[in-house]
């Protein structure tokens, strides 16, 4: 007997039908709208609005140059210990006695067995003692402290010159009781003042400074005295003449005003001394600009200065101030003043223009336009090329002169945002650094404080509806 085989059956997995509600539907659109929304966001350039003020710009008139002077290095013709006489920074004629040389080295061996008596200080050495201490003190700065070792051998310099003086008087002795001249004479071969110093700069000339200038490691080599020299070695320079120069670096347009003005103010951080310099714009072999301020006094009280920092005492350019990103260049049709009429039906300004008809007869219709500026030199209008084509015709308000647009301009501005679209304006920039300009305030086609203008011009296209931020 056998057993009857079932048939067999396959188990499906029941799926739920997908049950679609109104609350389910809006949520699924609101999701959707919020995506679209976003993506939009980030695609949609955003244009942020800057509201002008008034304001002006301190220009950065903190200077660190290079003194130029009229510089002569005086080599020694005999070698031997050497002993100077004149003060650092004295003036001396020709043939005064600057130093001596001593060829046996005796001198100080011979001196020290005489008896010089005591010495004392007069009151010119005093004060100038004193003098140069003060202007020690002034001067000091905690990020030059290289000048603390100047002043160190200046003092130095000064106490050996006394000394020296008081042995000169008893030169003639010694050479008496030696029996023989022990000792050479040096004079001054021309009128100038006496500087112990060298730095390899005295020959620089203003059109041979460069970067490099500023910015290589700057060593001073002091000439001390009593030391011993060899022949042809540098004794002292002689500065020949009063007037001198500071050559700075500067910004071109900046050097450029200075020049132009002739003239300018300078403050010498030093001493906080002011004194005017005449002012020349140089463009050097390293493509970089600076300025030389050429002055005719104070040579002497800056000396020992090879580099000076100082202040260029000008006036601040106050006006509307505005970020240099938001300014933006134009180009326009200049159409001369007959051809545009003032007053329009809305209080505008309009132009009549020659137009063709569909059935090729001319006319001459009347558009208001919106003048841009106006330039009183060339009596020209600027105009909205978006408005007017090359070659178009325009007639004067009697309908008897022609003109023929082709003349071209281009204007400075900003794109105003008061009308809640991007509406340029004319500028007139009086100074700018790198993050603002100051602008020209209450001009009849330009900005006025409160004004709304687009932060970054290269955002905004002409007549773009803001979508503000």
């Amino acid at each position: 007997m056998t057993k009857k085989k079932g048939k067999v059956r396959k188990i499906r997995r029941y799926r739920k039908p997908l049950n679609l509600n109104i609350g389910m539907m809006i949520f699924v659109g609101i999701f959707i709208y919020v995506v679209v929304c976003v993506v939009m966001y980030f695609q949609t350039s955003h244009i942020v609005r800057y509201e002008v003020k008034e304001g002006s710009l301190a220009a950065d008139t903190i200077y660190r140059g290079i003194v130029l002077r009229d510089e002569t290095v005086v080599y020694a013709d005999t070698a031997g210990y050497v002993s100077y006489y004149a003060w650092e920074g004295a003036r001396v004629a020709q043939n005064d006695l600057v130093y001596i040389v001593d060829e046996t080295g005796r001198l100080n061996e011979e001196l020290e067995s005489m008896y010089l008596g005591e010495n004392s200080l007069s009151d010119q050495e005093l004060a100038e003692f004193k003098n140069e201490i003060v202007n020690f003190v002034h001067g000091f700065e905690a990020g030059h402290y290289s000048g603390t070792y100047d002043f160190k051998y200046t003092l130095k310099n000064t106490v050996s010159k006394l000394a020296n003086v008081n042995i000169l008087k008893n030169i003639e002795d010694l050479n008496a009781t030696s029996g023989a001249s022990v000792i050479n004479r040096f004079n001054a071969p021309a009128t100038g003042i006496v500087a112990y110093w060298l730095d390899g700069y005295e020959d620089m000339t203003a059109v041979n400074v460069t970067e490099d200038v500023f910015n290589e490691e700057y060593e001073k080599k002091w000439l001390s005295d009593n030391t011993l020299i060899a022949s042809g070695d540098a004794v002292y320079k002689l500065s020949t003449n009063e007037n001198w120069s500071l050559v700075v670096p500067v910004e071109p347009v900046r050097g450029a005003e200075l020049e132009k003005e002739g003239y300018v103010k300078v403050r010498f951080l030093k001493n906080q001394y002011e004194s005017w310099a005449a002012t020349q714009l140089l463009t050097n072999g390293d493509g970089n600009t600076y300025l030389q301020l050429s002055f005719t006094n104070s040579m002497l009280t800056f000396m020992t200065d090879r580099f000076l920092d100082v202040e260029l005492i000008v006036e601040d350019e106050v006006g509307l101030k505005i970020p240099v990103s938001a300014i933006v260049q134009k180009e326009f049709f200049l159409i001369p003043e007959q051809f545009v009429i003032p007053g329009g039906n809305n209080g505008g300004d309009s132009i009549r223009k020659q137009s063709f008809q569909e059935d090729g007869t001319i006319s001459i219709e009347t558009m208001e336009v919106e003048v841009y500026y106006y330039n009183s030199e060339t009596k020209e209008y600027y105009l909205d090329s978006s408005i007017l084509g090359l070659g178009d015709n325009l007639y004067d308000s009697g309908g008897e002169e022609t003109c023929t647009v082709s003349k071209r301009a281009t204007l400075t501005g900003v794109y105003n945002m008061n009308k809640g679209y991007a509406d340029f304006k004319q500028i007139t920039v009086l100074y700018e650094n790198d993050e603002y300009a100051i602008v020209k305030p209450n001009t009849r086609y330009g900005l006025s404080v409160y004004d709304y203008i687009a932060l970054d011009a290269e955002s905004v296209r002409d007549d773009q509806f803001i979508n503000q931020k």
